[in-house]
């Protein structure tokens, strides 16, 4: 039995914090099959990963890249059939990243996908076609939980830690040295 390689490839969530919380980019595919899918590229020959992350949410959103994460969560998964336009390659490893973007209007690939959206995480785990999106889905938003909520906590122990120091301030006894000083 020949085997059959597998082509190599990067998952990309992309995602835009503006609104206060994630929102995701969504993909109706329409070549090689049809469904829902968050974007995500083949590596060409020399390019790493994260170029390869870069080049791909260009090309199919035509968005501003803020920052690249990889999430160092890989898998596989192998196509129904083989493609015409990869023949020899049954399937695809990926490497995850999230990509954070300057929100606007997504440009749509017309080759690849009839439609793309900004979604909130619920619909866009109604909407994804295949499983292993729906999993790299939920561990970006769960990054993305954990990430804003220590940003909250970060926020909310610093405003403390200023009222805090205000209120000492306000204690202090005037002094002959510079009684001035300590009133403001």
């Amino acid at each position: 039995m020949e085997r059959k390689k597998l082509r190599k490839g990067v998952f990309m969530v992309a995602y835009s914090l503006e609104s206060g919380k994630p929102e995701y980019i969504i993909q109706h595919r329409k070549l090689h099959w049809k469904g829902w899918e968050f974007p995500k590229a083949g590596l060409k020959k020399g390019e790493s990963k994260k170029e390869a992350a870069r080049r791909e949410i260009k090309e199919e959103t035509g968005l501003e890249i803020i920052k690249v994460t990889s999430h160092k969560y890989k898998g596989k998964f192998l196509y129904p059939k083989e493609l015409p336009d990869r023949p020899g390659i049954s399937g695809q490893t990926y490497y995850l990243y999230s990509v954070e973007l300057k929100k606007g209007k997504i440009k749509v690939d017309k080759k690849e996908h009839t439609s793309a959206r900004w979604v909130d995480y619920e619909t866009a785990m109604k909407m994804l076609t295949h499983q292993n999106q729906k999993d790299s889905l939920k561990i970006v938003n769960d990054w993305l939980k954990d990430k804003l909520n220590f940003k909250k906590v970060k926020t909310k122990e610093k405003k403390e830690k200023i009222l805090k120091k205000k209120k000492i301030e306000k204690r202090k006894p005037l002094t002959r040295k510079n009684p001035i000083k300590n009133l403001k």
